[in-house]
């Protein structure tokens, strides 16, 4: 799998530069940021989720083992 290296980001920084200009370039970097913090939120929220599923699913069937050893 390739990897990207500085000398990659730096390249693509350059560019992104020229063909916006030096003014609208921290404004397409705030933009940015704002989408990946919102990505990140989002699948963190996702990943809670699963946990707490797994969390409820552990606890279901703890119930159930003791359920099924009080009939026995």
């Amino acid at each position: 799998m390739p990897t990207i290296g500085w000398f990659e980001i730096l390249i693509v920084v350059a560019i992104a530069i020229v063909i916006l200009g030096p003014k609208d370039f921290p404004v397409m970097l705030k933009k940015a940021g704002s989408w990946i913090g919102t990505a990140k939120r989002y699948v963190s929220n996702i990943q809670n989720e699963v946990s707490n599923l797994e969390i409820d699913d552990e606890k279901i069937n703890d119930e159930v083992k003791k359920e099924t050893k009080k009939d026995e």
